[in-house]
């Protein structure tokens, strides 16, 4: 199976990430959610569906993977 593409104007830095170096970027289709590292955007992209991201998302709010 090829991993999608993600155009790459679909690519924002994370609003968490603030001015520091050690940040990552976020990349969006309408059915997959890309997280790559800002410093080495050729080294690749953890892939997944909005599902599954969206899940992260609120235990990493409720504070469920301190």
């Amino acid at each position: 199976m090829t991993e999608p593409e993600l155009p790459h104007d679909n690519w924002r830095k994370s609003s968490r990430s603030g001015s520091q170096s050690d940040c990552v970027e976020i990349g969006q289709t309408p059915g997959i959610v890309g997280i790559r590292d800002t410093k080495n955007r050729d080294g690749g992209a953890l892939m997944v569906d909005r599902a599954a991201f969206a899940a992260f998302l609120t235990s990493v709010k409720t504070g469920r993977l301190n």
